[in-house]
């Protein structure tokens, strides 16, 4: 019998977990470690972050959960990992063996690379984390009773920005109801070279799509923008031209404000030759596993890719359901390979699919492969993207509860769109 234990508990891990355990069956031991005893969907915090949703709605205790699924489950969180020793030391000074170990934490959060970001020693809010969204929720009620100016955007070097777009739409939309929207001056700030590039070079048409909602919804923008600190009530960006020039300085007050980190790996990690890049990210192969320590496997936000192509001001590529989705399928496949006697032999479908919603409307699209050139270059807007969007946390949330393995993206988003030449793409 092999152990294998799945590092993290998020949308990845969960998932990883479910079908290593329908893979596998009872013949092989699996073991979910996580840095506490919760799973939150992350995808649900622009909406707690002005009161759409409660945290209690997308937050489920894992414990009994993983237990009643014949699942392991340690929340004490993984101190270091000893890859050399195929061991984990945990925060409780336990420790774990594996025979297999499939990384999939997320990232750490480098408010620490911008002065005065972040919502616990710096002055601007965050909706990484559910906490963190709740936190942004009380600064939010302050701001309906007291209105003045907001800054939405995201930092140098940030991967993400998905989220960026929908809370400052989803927040734009939330004011509106709440009758205060008129108060309130707001701007986004970003480092990509332009509205809708998103990490991706654009998809389709994000950039006009984005930038007609941003002038609809009256927002102002700055592109190719680094923020360098933040005070209380006051942020510092730097603009670049489009030869990484600087073009001009900035200084805006805000009464609110939200705005996207860069992403790291964690520490239990970091700095581990062989393992991960300068940044902390997992290195891996086209099977999803390290080159070095071939036993260790990654998915998710975790790992290693590289940015689409250089830009005046740093950013990284997202990664989004669809292909963590795709990760975990591959990653249990290869697995369970492994444990058979054979090579791994299975390739992850490098492509991007993700809905963004704007409170009452979003954008979706759709690359693949991820970086261009592309087969499908696609990109969409309406109130169908919102209601998708309801539906995939429900969808998600009832996978968790019920240890249901069928992909989202690729069963429902792709029917919705009716886009069957997708499907062969």
């Amino acid at each position: 019998m092999a152990k294998i234990v799945v590092m993290g508990a998020g949308i990845g891990g969960i998932t990883q977990a479910y079908e290593l355990r329908k893979e596998l069956g009872r013949n092989h031991e699996v073991l979910v470690v996580n840095d506490s005893d919760r799973f939150e969907f992350t995808p649900s915090n622009p909406w707690v972050a002005v009161g759409m949703r409660e945290a209690k709605q997308i937050v489920i205790e894992l414990p009994e959960l993983m237990k009643k699924y014949g699942i392991d489950f340690d929340g004490q969180g993984v101190k270091r990992l000893q890859p050399e020793d195929s061991r984990l030391e945990m925060n409780d000074s336990s420790s774990v063996e594996y025979d297999f170990l499939v990384i999939a934490t997320g990232p750490k959060l480098a408010f620490d690379e911008v002065p005065g970001l972040g919502p616990h020693d710096g002055y601007t809010q965050s909706v990484c984390k559910t906490g963190h969204a709740s936190e942004s929720r009380a600064d939010f009620e302050k701001l309906v009773d007291n209105p003045g100016p907001v800054i939405v955007g995201a930092a140098p070097g940030a991967s993400c920005f998905g989220p960026a777009y929908e809370y400052a739409f989803i927040l734009d939309t939330e004011l509106k109801k709440r009758k205060v929207r008129d108060k309130v001056p707001m701007h986004f700030v970003t480092p990509e070279p332009y509205v809708g590039h998103l990490g991706l070079d654009g998809v389709g048409d994000t950039k006009g799509l984005m930038e007609s909602e941003l002038r609809d919804r009256h927002i102002q923008w700055t592109c190719n923008a680094k923020i360098t600190a933040v005070e209380d009530g006051r942020m510092h960006f730097t603009e670049f031209d489009a030869d990484g020039n600087e073009r001009k300085t900035h200084e805006l007050p805000f009464v609110h404000s939200m705005i996207l980190p860069a992403f790291k790996g964690v520490d239990a990690v970091m700095d581990i030759d062989g393992l991960t890049n300068p940044r902390g990210f997992i290195l891996i192969d086209e099977h999803q596993r390290n080159p070095t320590f071939s036993n260790i496997y990654a998915v998710g936000v975790c790992v290693a890719i590289p940015p689409v192509g250089p830009t005046p001001v740093p950013t990284g590529a997202p990664k989004t359901g669809y292909m963590i989705e795709s990760m975990v399928t591959a990653t249990t496949h290869n697995i369970s390979n492994e444990l058979s006697g054979k090579a791994p032999d299975k390739h992850p479908t490098w492509n991007a699919v993700c809905l963004a919603d704007f409170g009452d409307t979003g954008v979706a699209f759709v690359a693949l492969p991820q970086i261009p050139p592309r087969n499908t270059n696609w990109s969409s807007a309406g109130k169908w993207v919102h209601l998708a969007k309801v539906a995939y946390e429900k969808y998600f949330l009832h996978k968790v509860r019920t240890a249901k393995t069928e992909p989202y993206y690729e069963k429902l988003v792709l029917q919705m769109l009716g886009a069957k030449r997708l499907k062969g793409s």
